[in-house]
């Protein structure tokens, strides 16, 4: 990997400030219930959670439009919620963490999505979901796409945030990407294994090492020199400029078009406490650095230290640029 000076990486942290950027896809709402498990239920043999925190926050593209807030950037979501009390909630969330909602359109024929964890102490003791995965409303997608084109008069990038929920239609993701090329703006996916395929000519795909290979159509394969011939060949098959797969502990592998070798980002976190929207976290960097004038590589590094930091905290987290900036070497 060429030299990359921490002058330059503080340099595109800092240009991250009022960034305009645009989340399209697939918003749901995540409830969170904790509590202590001292006995087992008379009535069945379950623990008892006695409650002593509950509270909501953004999942899927919302948490990416928090994580793009959370450091600087002005982003407008594009999604749909239902006409429920759940809409109002992630709304209102949204709303208090610096996100534009005009782009959020109605489906009174679903529900908002959401997540609802059990949990006691760190430990998920159950999780119920209530969503619709049918595609969205003629009406409600039509809106979503008129505040997409408003949005994209201003936006220096566009993440589309893949949940499967119906969002993203065949014909949605095409006009999307033809409008971001248009542009000349860079546009990265975090794919949904279903729609993986559809993904042609993008800036960067972010997939993590299972995604990747299952996208792929793929059985998993253990080494570096595996994950080499996976990497180049999503690139090839998804004709994109960069495809950026996330490794974990072995940290990320980016692949770009017209190079012959891929570049290796070691991982940077001393302790991994949650890995809860890590992907959203790295996606968002990544992007809003490619927004800011950052060459693909520079990209990279910054997400990486971004993710080591956001797997160091509880639940679904968000990180600023002086976060970053104070882990740079």
């Amino acid at each position: 990997m060429q030299t990359i000076t921490t002058k330059r990486l503080k340099e595109i942290l800092r240009a991250f400030k009022g960034k305009e950027m645009i989340v399209v896809g697939d918003v749901m709402l995540d409830h969170f219930i904790k509590g202590n498990v001292s006995r087992i239920s008379p009535e069945a043999p379950v623990p008892v959670v006695a409650v002593n925190n509950e509270f909501f926050v953004a999942g899927g593209a919302g948490n990416v439009a928090v994580n793009l807030a959370a450091l600087g950037a002005k982003p407008t979501l594009v999604s749909v919620v239902g006409q429920d009390a759940g809409g109002e909630l992630l709304k209102s969330f949204l709303r208090k963490k610096n996100v534009d909602i005009c782009g959020v359109a109605e489906d009174s024929d679903r529900p908002t999505t959401q997540k609802v964890r059990v949990m006691a102490e760190q430990q998920q003791i159950v999780r119920f979901d209530r969503e619709s995965k049918t595609p969205v409303a003629h009406g409600a997608a039509a809106s979503c796409m008129q505040s997409f084109e408003n949005a994209m008069k201003r936006a220096k990038g566009v993440v589309l945030s893949d949940y499967g929920k119906g969002m993203l239609s065949d014909k949605n993701i095409k006009t999307l990407i033809d409008a971001c090329r248009k542009r000349k703006i860079p546009v990265c996916v975090d794919p949904k294994i279903d729609n993986f395929k559809k993904y042609k000519n993008i800036t960067c795909m972010t997939p993590n090492t299972k995604e990747a290979w299952e996208g792929a159509g793929l059985s998993p394969k253990e080494g570096d020199e595996a994950i080499e011939k996976l990497g180049w060949k999503i690139l090839k098959m998804l004709n994109a400029d960069s495809i950026l797969i996330t490794r974990s502990a072995d940290g990320m592998s980016l692949f770009e078009k017209g190079k012959k070798v891929s570049s290796t980002v070691k991982a940077t976190a001393r302790e991994v406490f949650d890995v809860t929207g890590a992907g959203d976290t790295v996606i968002s960097v990544f992007t809003l650095a490619l927004a800011c004038g950052a060459k693909l590589q520079e990209a990279a590094v910054l997400a990486n230290y971004a993710a080591g930091i956001v797997v160091g905290k509880s639940g679904t987290a968000t990180v600023t640029p002086e976060e970053i900036e104070k882990v740079l070497p």
